[in-house]
């Protein structure tokens, strides 16, 4: 399947109306670049609720969808401090408006950040949600106890790879990526985004001091592995990861995870390893005594791409018989 980026849109501008880094507008402009916008509605010269979104194509059909390297979107609401039933009509009210400024599209998926658990508004649009896992930690400010909530098999190898690696910060995007493409590549895969988005991301990043990149890097000069963070003063996020197969049981994976949550701890609340559904990524997160914490999923599907849908499983269940 083929997709075809529509550049029809206007991006918004820059507002400070977001849950997460992922919904800044210069954030979108990189993973995004021309076809992104956002849903506003606003009242007393002040955004109330917004929902960032990008667009683009599919077998011809409008699709609205995550960007590559962004894990939520929107929406977010002005908080109120009302009591629980007000808010909650509000949000339903506000939720309408956003579903009714969005752009005509045949098929929408976006995922929902984990603070917003009200998606019944949606529901009663049509739309479907299913639920994902992430592994938060939400406390990063002793580091004694976050060792000490690491499991003992995590501290081991931690303490394994302290004895022939050091942590380097680096700039070194090409170096990163390399680390990164290997691990695809150990899966039989290729990269799910392309370098030039990786690229542009980091450029903007950089530019504003919202990334960090680590090297585990051995005395004979080998880099065993890599991590990928990005952050706010919200939450610090580990964004991409990678490492060299043959060197992967020197315990780089997690001295990198480890050095990266510490650092979090000087400038964001927050620490998400945006989990996997995985059964050994979730594992290794879980080592690292984070909590799970959901997020959802929400899908809207016209009456043409559900006809697609339905022909599509409809071959994969011909093709299992």
């Amino acid at each position: 399947m083929t997709t075809e980026i529509v550049t029809a849109c206007t991006p918004a501008a820059e507002s400070q109306a977001t849950n997460c880094i992922f919904e800044e507008p210069w954030w979108m402009d990189a993973v995004a670049p021309g076809c992104w916008s956002a849903a506003e509605v606003t009242a007393g010269g002040q955004v109330q609720a917004r929902l960032t979104y990008a667009v683009g194509k599919t077998l011809g059909l409008r699709t609205i969808r995550q960007p590559p390297l962004t894990q939520t979107l929107g929406p977010w609401y002005r908080p109120t401090g009302a009591k629980t039933s007000g808010r909650l009509a509000r949000e339903k009210d506000l939720a309408e408006e956003l579903i009714a400024k969005l752009p005509p599209h045949d098929f929408m998926s976006v995922n929902f950040h984990r603070s917003v658990t009200n998606w019944l508004p949606f529901f009663w649009k049509g739309f479907t949600a299913s639920p994902r896992i992430t592994y938060v930690i939400d406390d990063l400010g002793n580091t004694a106890r976050l060792w000490s909530n690491l499991q003992e098999n995590i501290r081991r190898e931690v303490r394994k790879a302290q004895k022939r690696i050091e942590i380097v910060r680096s700039d070194d995007i090409d170096r990163f990526l390399e680390l990164n493409r290997k691990t695809f590549a150990r899966q039989g895969r290729s990269l799910p985004y392309a370098p030039a988005v990786v690229a542009r991301l980091d450029s903007a990043c950089a530019n504003r001091a919202a990334r960090s990149i680590y090297l585990a890097v051995d005395e004979q000069g080998r880099t065993h592995g890599a991590t990928y963070t990005v952050h706010d003063a919200r939450c610090t996020y580990y964004l991409m990861g990678g490492g060299d197969p043959v060197l992967r049981n020197s315990g780089a994976g997690s001295l990198l995870l480890w050095t990266a949550i510490q650092d979090a701890a000087s400038r964001s609340a927050t620490f998400d390893f945006e989990g996997s559904m995985g059964v050994d990524i979730e594992r290794f997160f879980r080592g690292f005594g984070a909590e799970q914490a959901t997020y959802l999923n929400l899908r809207w599907t016209g009456r043409i791409a559900g006809a697609l849908e339905g022909l599509r499983a409809a071959l994969r269940s011909l093709k299992g018989s």
